[in-house]
């Protein structure tokens, strides 16, 4: 038991450190190559930060651990929206200005919708895992579009401030990219290692470990970046990062799983209870993003902390759950 615990915890540390230096590496080679600012903070941010989730899902759905896959996909969603944009805007109230953002969030929900059609059946199969991948490679045809339309954008701004204090030559950039993402492979093996061995050990569902542990486990690249961009007062850059892991989360990583390994007799549960969770959480972001009335969009301090909130009462409900009560 101690040392799948410790292979969690080692796991954890490296998954956030190399995740780090994968998305500085990738930031840094696509800034040299002459990608746009807008470009590189909607697509490569978005995809570095959703990175360990999707490796962590893939290496599951090898091992035939796709319950794992799926509870890190929703689960981090769930983390992303309740505990990341709680915990930040307990740091620094998140004023959305960014029309871009705008126009994701309302593409999220649209995702998450699908995603709750898709599990109808209690069951994901390869085709439907395809389907989730072209729409990701959508989503992606969709960003460069948005990108270059987007110029003006208050998120472009933010994202042209972060890349002038990156100083890394081209070949720096492309070595940390390489060792970035090689360590994220790595670092995924233990983790998934240790959360099946404790699972095991507990009598704990896959999906649980997953939803709970692994979710809060493969965030960890998001908090960071978000509650960095907001004490620098990048808003945008805080609440984007957030919305576009989750669009990845959906696509990508449950995408990728499935295709590797199909889900058959899904718990019920995933989506009478994982799923209803996540939507009330995104309609709960978009209400905020937008604002009402003449509220300007923004996520407050109080709304922070009811954000916060509902991840405790969550958790503390799947808790209960686990001990039959």
């Amino acid at each position: 038991m101690i040392l799948f615990l410790l292979s969690i915890v080692i796991g954890f540390i490296l998954l956030v450190w190399s995740a780090d230096k994968f998305v500085d590496g990738a930031a840094t080679t696509a800034k040299h190559l002459g990608m746009p600012a807008l470009l590189i903070g909607i697509l490569i941010v978005g995809f570095g930060t959703s990175a360990p989730e999707m490796v962590v899902s893939a290496i599951a759905a090898f091992e035939g651990n796709p319950a794992l896959a799926l509870g890190n996909a929703l689960g981090s969603n769930i983390v992303n929206i309740a505990l990341i944009l709680g915990i930040t805007a307990l740091v620094a109230p998140i004023a959305v200005h960014s029309n871009i953002v705008k126009k994701e969030i309302p593409l999220l929900l649209i995702l998450v919708l699908v995603t709750g059609f898709l599990l109808l059946d209690d069951t994901l199969s390869f085709y439907e895992g395809l389907f989730l991948l072209i729409g990701f490679f959508a989503l992606i045809g969709w960003s460069v579009y948005t990108a270059i339309k987007g110029k003006g954008d208050t998120l472009e701004s933010e994202m042209q401030e972060e890349l002038e204090i990156k100083t890394m030559s081209l070949k720096e950039g492309i070595l940390w990219l390489v060792i970035g993402l090689v360590l994220l492979i790595i670092s995924s093996r233990i983790l998934v290692w240790g959360a099946v061995g404790v699972a095991t050990e507990f009598g704990v569902s896959d999906l649980i470990i997953g939803l709970t542990i692994v979710a809060l486990g493969t965030s960890l690249p998001e908090l960071a970046a978000s509650v960095i961009a907001a004490k620098k007062g990048e808003h945008d850059i805080a609440i984007g990062n957030v919305v576009g892991s989750n669009m990845f989360n959906l696509l990508a990583v449950i995408g990728i799983a499935t295709v590797i390994h199909p889900m058959s007799a899904i718990p019920a549960e995933v989506l009478q209870r994982d799923w209803i969770v996540m939507f009330v959480l995104t309609i709960a972001l978009l209400a905020m993003a937008y604002g009402f009335k003449d509220r300007e969009g923004r996520i407050n301090r109080v709304e922070g902390t009811i954000l916060i909130l509902c991840y405790i009462a969550y958790n503390t409900y799947l808790g209960f759950s686990l001990m039959g009560v």
